[in-house]
């Protein structure tokens, strides 16, 4: 049989080759797109800064001029020039190929930097109303934990597709035992900070990427055992080792129902006057600029209690239209998910786009009495140019994961 000679065998494609130009496809770069960025995500995000920035600037004018020196002007200038500094940070990082952050060296020296912000916030840190959560830098306070936020959605989204197999614990068999290594620190110092909200927003968080990332439901159940083991452990021992213990937290859930018979007590003194706030502004409000709450009887009216600065100003329909903002913000921002060209993509927007939204429903319902006052700040609106910087970066990496969506 000489034809048998000619016949030529076409060996597939070595593996190994095609791994290596699939890696080599995804090297962060630099992105000249095909396509630009989702720009009615990038509308609405706009908006809600802007207004953000306006009616930060009228919550806080009385306190500027009334406790600051006579400058009405001194929130505003701290917030826009963040605004300015951060959107330019927006931009920069939505030309960025978003997969820079599963180079592991990335993922590590972000998360080690910011384990040890934590932890040297919580030993010498700046204090207030018995928080520590601040690390002074000149005349500014740096607060750790926003940064920490979005660096732990991403550390959580790189665990859930990069680290494989199943780890025991004692009897249990967890595929997600890294995840919950990397929680460890981060809820340890948020304890010990006295910083409940920002414990809440991390088990949050955590909790949104690990259903997010397709792990089974008995996996989830068991690290939430064991979530609420050490949970139970740490408020032991902070009981144990700070005055007072966890007291605060009881006359804070007290409070809210001190409200019911209209007495003004020391400890329920900020919600009522923003019960205040919102109940005078009506539908549509005294008019812009025109609040008597904040003439210094609101507390943190620039601040964590913006909004009923804002319904106060501009009625209840003003009100409607921050929350209207945000569900839209939500909306487009899951969309984007949806259409993340992988898991990756999927999960640090999903987180993302989570966190601000859950900071928003907390924030509300903590200003109406519907939670206790944990001290979350409103996104976009709320005084606080760290905060306002981290925001806008977490928008540029959405608009980055957005530029490489095929079909919004």
């Amino acid at each position: 049989m000489a034809g048998t000679n000619n016949i030529r065998v076409v060996k597939p494609a070595d593996d190994a080759g095609k791994r290596k130009q699939k890696r080599r496809s995804r090297e962060p770069r630099l992105i000249i797109p095909s396509q630009g960025m989702d720009h009615v995500f990038l509308v609405i995000v706009a908006v809600l800064l802007a207004f953000g920035i306006l009616m930060m600037f009228s919550a806080s004018y009385m306190e500027g001029l009334l406790e600051n020196d006579n400058d009405g002007y001194k929130y505003l200038r701290v917030q826009a020039t963040s605004a300015a500094i951060g959107g330019v940070i927006m931009i920069f990082l939505s030309m960025i190929d978003y997969h820079l952050f599963l180079n592991s060296k990335v993922v590590l020296l972000g998360y080690l930097a910011v384990v040890v912000l934590l932890s040297y916030t919580t030993l010498r840190g700046v204090g207030q109303a018995e928080a520590i959560r601040w690390i002074r830098i000149g005349s500014y306070n740096f607060q750790p934990s926003e940064v920490a936020k979005p660096v732990l959605i991403v550390v959580l989204s790189f665990l859930a597709v990069r680290s494989g197999g199943e780890y025991k614990i004692g009897r249990f068999s967890i595929k997600g035992v890294p995840m919950l290594i990397a929680m460890a620190p981060i809820c340890v110092n948020m304890v010990f900070q006295r910083h409940i909200s920002g414990l809440l927003i991390m088990c949050a968080i955590f909790a949104c990427v690990v259903v997010m990332s397709g792990i089974s439901w008995r996996d989830i159940i068991a690290m939430g055992l064991v979530l609420g083991l050490a949970a139970i452990v740490m408020i032991f021992v902070f009981s144990l080792t700070r005055e007072n213990g966890l007291s605060y937290i009881l006359t804070r859930l007290s409070s809210m129902s001190s409200t019911d018979d209209g007495q003004l007590t020391d400890e329920n003194w900020q919600i009522m006057q923003s019960l205040i706030a919102m109940g005078s502004g009506g539908w549509f409000g005294l008019g812009l600029g025109a609040s008597r709450q904040k003439y210094l009887w609101l507390p943190e009216a620039q601040n964590d209690f913006i909004i009923p600065i804002i319904v106060e100003e501009l009625g209840y329909i003003g009100g409607i239209a921050v929350v209207i903002l945000f569900v839209l913000f939500m909306i487009r921002g899951f969309r984007i998910a949806k259409t993340a060209p992988d898991k990756f993509g999927t999960l640090i927007v999903t987180g993302i786009v989570f966190q601000i939204g859950f900071q928003a429903i907390l924030n509300i319902g903590v200003a109406c009495n519907a939670f206790p006052n944990t001290g979350v700040s409103l996104p976009f609106f709320s005084y606080g140019g760290s905060a306002l910087l981290v925001q806008l970066a977490e928008m540029g990496v959405v608009l980055s994961v957005s530029r490489q969506c095929t079909d919004i």
